[in-house]
């Protein structure tokens, strides 16, 4: 019974570890947000600023993965280049091992309940006066963290596993076939990792094993060099939907890892007796070191840190050659190419967090904006063509767009639906409560040039013949209209509306149906007094009503982004 307890609580524990780490993740990014994003698309000018870009958030959002994630969206978009998103990546995979030293601090000889329980009482009052309540997220999670380390390492010691006999057995038996155990562990650590999706919490279970002298210290190191790899795994995975260059920048995550452990096992054991004598420490092969569970933790983390930063100065003077590798790893072919019908940004599934996942959404009501603008142009092309085979395939490819539209409402809806299951702020909710309008309005402008289409075509198969004032004024219609979705698109790139720039929008709007009701008139004094048939006149109204709905969902979109802003 009493083994059984201790199993429970040492996965319980394990259990809580990764949730404190998620929660604080959460936390870090809500309160750095959109700044995130911003560092990593504007500061990545040379490989050097990118890896100290991938490298500061990384430790500062607390999740490789949620980097590595965004660096794959921003590659599919091409925001970042291919070398850029590299360099990124390396930092990355130095900002990780800041999370190995918050466990060597946190999980320390010294007993951090009572510090833990007291930012607990006081991370709950910060979350239910919603008083800086992402500070509050933040210090639950650390909470947890420190609380599952502390409760992991006193369990472990009671356990007392290093005189458990098929314990002891099995690592000593595991830890006897010198480089052949090293591969071994470096498989466990890989699957390990990919199957709790998780490197911290396999870190942690690594620095139990060796603080309670189970696991030998060049074996947990193996464990950790595995952790590398198969943290890989969880960016490939996503990168599977996405584009040809985000498949490669996750590859080049995978290459750049396991290119580190190769060189590495070439001087491993010079390494890990390096790293051993800085903290003092005499290192035996394969054998436990008798010494206290602080110098082991941090031996450990020490290696975790020079084993990241030493591959990346090694590679980064190759990134070229690395991206050439990757490209010959995965060849473009003609059906990979990306489509209009493609997803840019969230293509890849969830950031790791709500937040993140809403500043990657917004992007892709950008994309779906810039879609829907294309749609006004191939109207106008539309209109003025006589080809017979031109003038189809403008229409085939005005109905493929439309398509298009209502796919890309159908998916951002749906995903925002996934972000809206996470835990949001109140601001958050009310982002994707606009973003849900925003793209329901982008889809009817993709409708409205649909039905313009259908209405252009009618007048081509009828050979119906317009007057050059109609022309006229359509043309202008149509010019008001390109020039109030330029500034739709324009502010949806931007984030924001000024008071002013959205006063200059509502006149344009007021332009648009004064012009529509001025047209109106004119239309039926024309019809009656013969200067084109009945039929001619319905066919025209029909375009100028359909361009003045437009307008209308074109304003509606106009409106949600100036609300967005100003009504923080």
């Amino acid at each position: 019974m009493q083994l059984a307890l201790q199993i429970i609580t040492l996965v319980g524990s394990v259990a809580m570890l990764m949730y404190g780490l998620k929660v604080m993740s959460e936390g870090l990014q809500k309160m750095a947000g959109s700044t995130l994003s911003n560092v990593l698309g504007t500061m990545t000018t040379n490989r050097f600023s990118g890896v100290l870009t991938g490298a500061f958030i990384t430790a500062a959002v607390q999740s490789s993965t949620a980097t590595t994630v965004m660096t794959v969206s921003f590659v599919s978009a091409g925001i970042l280049s291919l070398v850029q998103a590299i360099s990124v990546i390396m930092g990355a995979n130095i900002g990780t091992t800041f999370t190995a030293w918050i466990m060597v601090l946190g999980g320390g000889s010294f007993d951090l309940r009572l510090i833990v329980y007291t930012a607990i009482v006081l991370a709950v009052a910060l979350i239910y006066t919603k008083k800086n309540a992402n500070l509050g997220d933040f210090l639950m999670g650390l909470s947890l963290l420190l609380l599952g380390l502390t409760t992991l390492k006193i369990n472990a010691t009671e356990m007392h596993l290093d005189q458990m006999a098929p314990v002891r057995n099995f690592f000593v038996a595991t830890s006897s076939w010198g480089y052949g155990s090293y591969f071994l562990y470096l498989l466990v650590g890989g699957v390990l990792t990919f199957a709790v999706q998780s490197s911290a919490a396999i870190m942690a279970i690594t620095m139990t094993l060796c603080s309670t002298h189970v696991l030998p210290i060049d074996m947990g190191i193996s464990l950790v060099m595995g952790e590398n790899i198969g943290t890989t795994i969880t960016s490939n995975i996503v990168a599977l939907s996405a584009s040809v260059q985000a498949r490669r920048a996750a590859m080049a995550h995978l290459v750049f890892n396991l290119f580190g452990v190769i060189w590495v096992l070439c001087i491993f054991r010079w390494f890990v007796g390096t790293v051993c004598r800085v903290w003092g420490v005499e290192f035996t092969p394969g054998i436990p070191s008798d010494v206290s569970p602080d110098k082991l933790n941090a031996i450990l983390a020490t290696f975790h840190t020079s084993f990241n930063v030493l591959n990346t100065c090694v590679l980064i003077g190759f990134i070229p050659l690395l991206e050439k590798l990757v490209m010959f790893i995965i060849p473009s072919k003609p059906e990979q190419k990306d489509t209009d019908s493609q997803l840019t940004f969230i293509s890849g599934g969830l950031m790791s967090t709500s937040e993140l996942s809403i500043l990657q959404a917004w992007k892709e009501v950008h994309v779906f904006a810039l879609r829907a603008q294309r749609m006004i142009g191939m109207v106008h092309d539309l209109f003025y063509e006589n080809d017979d085979t031109q003038f189809t395939k403008i229409f085939s490819r005005i109905e493929k767009y439309e398509g298009i539209c209502d796919r890309m409402e159908y998916e951002i809806a749906q995903y925002l639906n996934q972000v809206a299951d996470g835990r949001l702020s109140d601001q958050s909710k009310h982002e994707v409560h606009k973003m849900l309008r925003i793209v329901s309005e982008l889809e009817s402008v993709g409708d409205a040039n649909y039905n313009l289409s259908r209405y252009i075509r009618h007048k081509h198969d009828g050979n119906i013949q317009f007057t050059e004032e109609q022309i006229k004024n359509v043309e202008q219609m149509i010019y008001l209209l390109t020039t109030s979705q330029s500034k739709m698109v324009e502010a949806l790139e931007r984030g924001t509306i000024t008071p002013d720039e959205f006063y200059d929008m509502t006149n344009v709007e007021n332009e648009i149906n004064n012009y529509r009701d001025e047209l109106k008139n004119r239309n039926m004094q024309a019809i009656t007094d013969k200067e084109y048939d009945y039929t001619t006149g319905v066919n025209y109204m029909d375009i100028i009503l359909e361009l003045e709905k437009m307008g209308d969902y074109i304003i509606n979109v106009e409106e949600a982004i100036y609300e967005h802003k100003h009504d923080k």
